[in-house]
């Protein structure tokens, strides 16, 4: 106990403070151990779950995890990326939309989310915004990886050919007194 003491007391000395009282009774008490984060552990843990399950395949659990990961955490810009592509792999484009959104709208600068939006609006027959949503990916994509950059410009090649083919929305309209 003494020894412990004399520690606490030394390092309080050197770092310029004055011993608490009750160190030499109680050095539990003497510095208290730093803030956790909470459920930091257990957020990181459900995510990298997620993550697996999202890659297996397997969509259903990985929303089940990410809810959980989004109750503890739910400024988490990735959480909110990953549950948008497991809606996508449940065919839910319209939701998927809504948690890119919500991505983009915690950390603009979130390129997998545009990626994702893109994905959503192609799957909801929206080109004009699919398009909008990979040019933005592209241009904020500096660091991914080569194949999902030349995934990303062909889906954008092959979107932009479609609409370039597509009559205009005046043709598709019926004619107004008939």
């Amino acid at each position: 106990m003494l020894t412990l003491a004399l520690v606490l007391a030394g390092g309080a000395a050197l770092d310029g403070r004055t011993p608490p009282e009750a160190a030499s009774a109680q050095p539990a008490a003497a510095a208290p151990p730093a803030p956790a984060m909470p459920h930091g552990a257990e957020v990181k843990r459900r995510f990298d779950e997620a993550v697996v399950m999202l890659h297996a395949g397997q969509h259903e659990h990985a929303l089940v995890a990410l809810h959980r990961v989004l109750a503890l955490a739910p400024t988490m810009p990735e959480a909110h990326v990953n549950m948008g592509f497991a809606l996508l792999g449940l065919n839910r484009a319209q939701q998927a939309r809504d948690f890119f959104d919500s991505a983009i709208a915690l950390q603009p600068q979130q390129a997998n989310a545009y990626y994702g939006l893109a994905l959503a609006w192609e799957a909801a027959g929206d080109l004009a915004m699919a398009t909008g949503a990979m040019r933005s990916y592209l241009h904020l994509a500096r660091d991914e990886r080569p194949q999902h950059l030349r995934r990303a410009r062909a889906a954008l090649w092959e979107w932009e050919q479609a609409r370039a083919s597509a009559p205009p929305a005046s043709a598709l309209a019926p004619e107004a007194g008939r």
